[in-house]
């Protein structure tokens, strides 16, 4: 879980936070969840690679705000895999967007897409059982 704090340059000219600061606020948290990984990821040559990204606008964000983003392990397949991204305001407790990630794991030294299986499945297995823990 992050949490973000409104700022002035995170608006756009109607006051809000923009549609692009949001991507950028879901890898925040995506990146924190990887942050206990990273090295093993970093050593094995191993990236996370955004295939999609779907989100759901529901409420403007806007100055001064905390937004608490959230992110959990929806469905592990063979080739790829989706998260789900909730970003919420701390202080109404209301869904600003959610949104669905999907994501491969891809092989630096090859250039292509990974099968998630065996090491790597069970690292996905870990971060979904340890999310699920910190959500409840």
């Amino acid at each position: 879980m992050t949490e973000i704090i409104v700022r002035g340059y995170h608006l756009d000219g109607y006051q809000h936070v923009n549609n692009a600061r949001y991507l950028e606020f879901l890898e925040e948290d995506r990146w924190e969840c990887l942050a206990e990984d990273i090295d093993y990821f970093m050593q094995q040559k191993i990236a996370w690679v955004v295939a999609n990204i779907n989100i759901n606008y529901r409420l403007p964000a806007l100055l001064g705000q905390h937004l608490v983003i959230e992110t959990t392990v929806d469905k592990i397949g063979n080739k790829s895999s989706i998260l789900s991204q909730i970003i919420r305001c701390k202080e109404t407790n209301k869904i600003i967007i959610d949104a669905e990630v999907t994501f491969v794991l891809f092989d630096m030294k090859t250039n292509k897409s990974l099968p998630i299986v065996d090491d790597l499945l069970q690292k996905l297995l870990d971060s979904q059982a340890k999310l699920a823990l910190t959500k409840t």
